[in-house]
C-alpha cells in the first residue's frame, strides 16, 4: 500500500479528505506531494520520504479524486523507466503502490526538501527558455541528481537503487 502525504493546497485542489491519519508505513510507499504553478500551469511535485526520488507530473485537469492515484502511478512508472531501472525493480515499485491512501503531511524535512526543489525546478525551466523548451523527463531525471541534507548529501535514484537492492534480486 501507498500513502501520498498531500499538502492543504493540493487536498483543496482535489476537494477531498484524507483517507488515514498520517501514520507511517515501513516500504517505499511512503510520498509528499504538494501542487505547484509554472507559468501558471499546474504540476504535482511527489517526493518519496526515504530516498527523495522524487517526480514532477503535469497537471492537465482537475483529475477527479478516483483518479489522482492513477495519475501518481502512471508518473512513477514513467520517472522510474525514464531512470532505465530493471523490469523488476520498476513492477515491485508499482506493485508497492496498487492502493494508495491519502493522508495530511506529516515530515517537515521533506517539506523543506521539496521546497528546495521547486527552487531548482523552477530554475532548470527558466534557464532551457521557458517551459515550451523543456522536456519534464530531463527535469525528473535532473532532480534525482540533486544532494539533498535530508539523505546526507545523497542523491535520490542512488538511495532508491539501494533501497531496491534490498528487495529486488
Amino acid at each position: 500500500m501507498g500513502i501520498i502525504r498531500c499538502t492543504t493546497r493540493l487536498l483543496n485542489e482535489l476537494a477531498i479528505k484524507p483517507t488515514i491519519e498520517a501514520d507511517r508505513f515501513p516500504g517505499l510507499g511512503n510520498w509528499h506531494a504538494n501542487l505547484l504553478r509554472i507559468d501558471r500551469k499546474k504540476f504535482v511535485l511527489f517526493t518519496n520520504d526515504q530516498t527523495t526520488y522524487s517526480f514532477l507530473g503535469r497537471w492537465l485537469m482537475k483529475p477527479a479524486p478516483e483518479h489522482f492515484a492513477g495519475v501518481f502511478q502512471m508518473g512513477l512508472f514513467r520517472s522510474l523507466t525514464g531512470e532505465g531501472l530493471a523490469e523488476a525493480q520498476v513492477e515491485y515499485m508499482l506493485g508497492e503502490h496498487k492502493h494508495i491512501e491519502i493522508a495530511k503531511t506529516s515530515n517537515r524535512s521533506i517539506l523543506g526538501s521539496m521546497n528546495e526543489l521547486v527552487f531548482q525546478i523552477k530554475y532548470m525551466i527558466d534557464s532551457r527558455g521557458g517551459l515550451a523548451n523543456t522536456d519534464l523527463s530531463e527535469i525528473n531525471r535532473d532532480l534525482n541528481h540533486i544532494p539533498m541534507s535530508v539523505i546526507r548529501y545523497s542523491v535520490g535514484i542512488d538511495e532508491l537503487k539501494r533501497r531496491l537492492a534490498d528487495h529486488v534480486r
